[in-house]
C-alpha cells in the first residue's frame, strides 16, 4: 500500500503553533512526517537544535518515520552550520534540499532522502545519487507523469519515490526577501514578518487570478496541487509515498480525503480544487481533471 507522508512546512508559524500541529498530526493515519525549516535561516522560532528535539519527541512518541529536513537555499556560513548539525543528527533521516547536504551525507556514509528542490530529471542524475546513498527521492514538482515513468523505466536500481500529491507547490527561490519588498522593508531589518503571514501572501493576475503565493525568499504556487484524482494513476507509475504539505486549516480532512482513496474506501472527488497541469505536461496552474481532458 502505498505510504503518506507530511512534507516539511513551507511557512513560518509560532513555536507553540508549530508543536500543537505536530501532536495533532501523530493522531492522524500519516506514515512519515517531516520536520525543520526549510525556507529561511533567519527564521527562528525554532532553530536547528529546537527542530531536532521537536523530531526526537515525535520519534519517541509514535511509530511513524520522523525525517528532518534541511534548509534550501544556503546564504551564510551559519545557514550552512545549520545544515552541518541537521545531518550529524546520528539518529534520525535527513531530507537534503542542497547538494551541500548531499555531499555532507554521502561523505559520512549516511543513508539520505533528496527534497524536490534538487535538480533530478533524467535517470542518470537519479542513479548518481542512489550511488551516493539516496534511499528515497520526492519528484521535482513540474516532472509530469510520462517523464517520470520514463526515468522510473531506465533505472535499475531505484529508490523510493515520493511526490507531492496536494498542496503549494514550491517553484522557486531568491537570494531576495519578497514578504519584506511587499512590506517595504529591507531584507536585512525584515523583523521576520513572514510569521503574520501564516500561509504567504497572494499575488493576483489582472484578471484575479490567484498565480503564486509569496513566502520570504519563496515562491509558491497560487493554488495547491491536488492530484487526489490520480492515486492509482501515481501507483502504477511508481510512485510509493504521496506527499502533503503542511496548512494550518483542514490538513485533517485532507489527510483523511486521501488515507480513504488509497485504502479504496472512497471515491476520488472528496477534495475539490487545485491544479494538475504539470503532471498532465501542461501549465502547473491547468486543471486538467475538472475540464474533463
Amino acid at each position: 500500500m502505498m505510504k503518506l507522508s507530511l512534507g516539511p512546512n513551507q511557512f513560518y508559524w509560532r513555536r507553540t503553533d508549530t508543536n500543537l500541529f505536530y501532536e495533532r498530526m501523530l493522531e492522524t493515519p500519516l506514515d512519515i512526517l517531516y520536520v525543520g525549516e526549510v525556507v529561511c535561516g533567519k527564521r527562528n522560532e525554532l532553530r536547528a537544535a529546537d527542530w531536532l528535539e521537536l523530531a526526537f519527541a515525535l520519534a519517541d512518541a509514535s511509530d511513524k518515520e520522523i525525517v528532518v529536513s534541511t534548509l534550501t537555499l544556503l546564504e551564510s556560513g551559519a545557514d550552512f552550520n545549520w545544515v552541518r548539525r541537521v545531518c550529524d543528527n546520528n539518529r534520525l533521516l535527513v531530507e537534503a534540499n542542497d547538494m551541500s547536504a548531499v555531499q555532507l551525507l554521502s561523505g559520512a556514509g549516511l543513508p539520505f532522502a533528496c527534497g524536490p528542490a534538487i535538480n533530478v530529471y533524467n535517470h542518470r542524475t537519479l542513479a548518481t545519487l542512489v550511488g551516493k546513498g539516496m534511499v528515497r527521492w520526492t519528484v521535482p514538482v513540474e516532472v509530469s507523469g510520462r517523464q517520470l515513468g520514463q526515468i522510473l523505466a531506465r533505472c535499475d536500481k531505484r529508490p523510493e519515490v515520493e511526490l507531492l500529491a496536494y498542496g503549494h507547490m514550491p517553484l522557486a527561490y531568491s537570494a531576495r526577501c519578497f514578504t519584506a519588498r511587499h512590506l517595504g522593508i529591507g531584507k536585512d531589518e525584515c523583523e521576520r514578518r513572514c510569521i503574520e503571514f501564516a500561509e504567504g501572501i497572494a499575488l493576483e493576475s489582472q484578471e484575479q487570478q490567484q498565480l503564486f503565493l509569496v513566502n520570504g525568499i519563496q515562491t509558491m504556487s497560487g493554488e495547491p496541487v491536488n492530484l487526489l484524482p490520480y492515486v492509482e494513476q501515481l501507483r502504477e507509475t511508481g510512485v510509493d509515498i504521496l506527499r502533503l504539505s503542511p496548512q494550518q486549516r483542514e490538513m485533517e480532512n485532507v489527510i483523511e480525503a486521501f488515507d480513504r482513496v488509497r485504502l479504496g474506501t472512497a471515491g476520488t472527488d472528496l477534495l475539490p480544487g487545485g491544479v494538475d497541469g504539470y503532471w498532465h505536461d501542461q501549465c502547473g496552474f491547468e486543471i486538467i481533471a475538472r475540464d474533463g481532458a
